[in-house]
């Protein structure tokens, strides 16, 4: 792998780690608070996919790589450079709302401001462009067209999940 794929492969791995730790930290602050967690069954394949995706992109990338260059491509980069700024958008608009579980706070009010204001669950969306536009970088193909599909398939699980517990805040 050149320089530029491992130095961007590992922002994006570290940046995982940090949201992961912000999560964590938002979940004990909500629990604390009353929050209850719905949906639980399904986090666990979540994190699999994304884990199986690091896997395959690396090894993909690798499989690639025998004496063919991939060049770096600006437009791509531009695109996921994009998504990162709206999943910043996401995280600081719900602030401690925000978590990669389900998580609701009764008496709380669903937060409609920054892109939620705009999408109801804005993250999808670009955790599906990120899951497409990261493989197209590094000339990870299978990779590109795979994990979009896994990750639209938990989506059909996640959102409804999702938007029975908050649906349940009304009556709570």
């Amino acid at each position: 792998m050149q320089i530029w794929m491992w130095i961007l492969i590992l922002l994006i791995i570290g940046q995982r780690i940090i949201e992961l730790v912000i999560a964590k930290n938002n979940e004990k602050w909500m629990k604390a608070r009353g929050g209850i967690e719905a949906g639980s069954a399904h986090y666990k394949w979540f994190i699999y996919l994304h884990l199986l995706f690091f896997i395959s992109l690396f090894l993909e990338t690798i499989a690639k790589l025998d004496n063919q260059e991939i060049s770096f491509n600006y437009i791509y980069f531009l695109v996921f450079f994009a998504a990162q700024l709206a999943r910043i958008w996401c995280i600081s608009s719900l602030g401690r709302f925000w978590n990669t579980k389900i998580i609701v706070l009764p008496r709380v009010s669903l937060i409609r401001k920054g892109p939620y204001k705009y999408v109801k669950h804005p993250n999808y969306i670009i955790v599906a462009v990120e899951l497409f536009v990261i493989p197209i970088l590094f000339g990870a193909y299978i990779t590109a067209i795979v994990f979009p599909i896994l990750h639209i398939l938990l989506l059909r699980i996640r959102i409804p999940a999702e938007e029975k517990a908050l649906a349940s805040l009304s009556k709570l």
